[in-house]
């Protein structure tokens, strides 16, 4: 967002939250829906930060997230899970011991529940091709047998995360992905403040409308 449009808007008085009025909360709420908006814009900017990141591996870690979107578009995934894919490694920047969680929390919100757990543990579950070679179990997935999406977690690191470093490989671009974003990420499927947001957005429409 612009800075100078932030500097313009109003904003709430208060030092200290429990000060805080119905008009402060009533200004947080109407600049809260532009700035959601704006997600997907961010989101898209943050995985550009993984372009020329190379960390030792044969392909950077934007190209591996395409590669991985790719080969779950051509497989006929559906748009939710190819943004997952594409998302997948998207905290490798800011969470260098738990990038599963990170990439996970970002898409808890918008995704199916079977979609969440598959990212936040698909770390674990890649971590039989190399955990051995690290002196590490690499049959730790196996304690998540059972589980009603291990199967699909399983699938996901060997069909789409697994090969995804092939440098000679066919990889779409971003641009071609960047829909996907904008519609997956365009209304929360569940959040703490998914009622309030309803709420106020019905407000400001019987307003506009009144």
């Amino acid at each position: 967002m612009n800075n100078n449009a932030e500097q313009n808007q109003p904003q709430a008085t208060f030092s200290h939250m429990e000060n805080g009025s119905p008009e402060d909360w009533q200004c947080i709420a109407e600049a809260f829906g532009p700035f959601a908006q704006q997600l997907p814009q961010r989101i898209t900017e943050h995985l550009k930060m993984l372009d020329g990141d190379f960390g030792g591996f044969p392909v950077d870690r934007l190209t591996h997230c395409l590669q991985s979107a790719t080969l779950a578009h051509k497989a006929g995934k559906d748009e939710e899970y190819v943004v997952c894919a594409l998302l997948h490694d998207i905290g490798d920047t800011l969470g260098s011991y738990n990038h599963a969680d990170v990439a996970a929390v970002l898409l808890e919100p918008f995704v199916s529940e079977a979609n969440h757990w598959m990212i936040k543990h698909h770390a674990i579950f890649q971590g039989y091709y190399f955990f051995h070679h690290l002196g590490m179990e690499r049959d730790q997935y196996k304690q998540f047998e059972g589980h009603p999406h291990y199967e699909r977690t399983l699938e996901f690191v060997r069909e789409f995360d697994a090969p995804a470093f092939d440098a000679e490989a066919e990889v779409l671009p971003l641009s071609f992905f960047e829909p996907m974003i904008q519609r997956v990420f365009a209304q929360p499927k569940k959040s703490l403040y998914k009622e309030a947001v309803k709420k106020f957005e019905a407000n400001q429409t019987e307003k506009e409308t009144a």
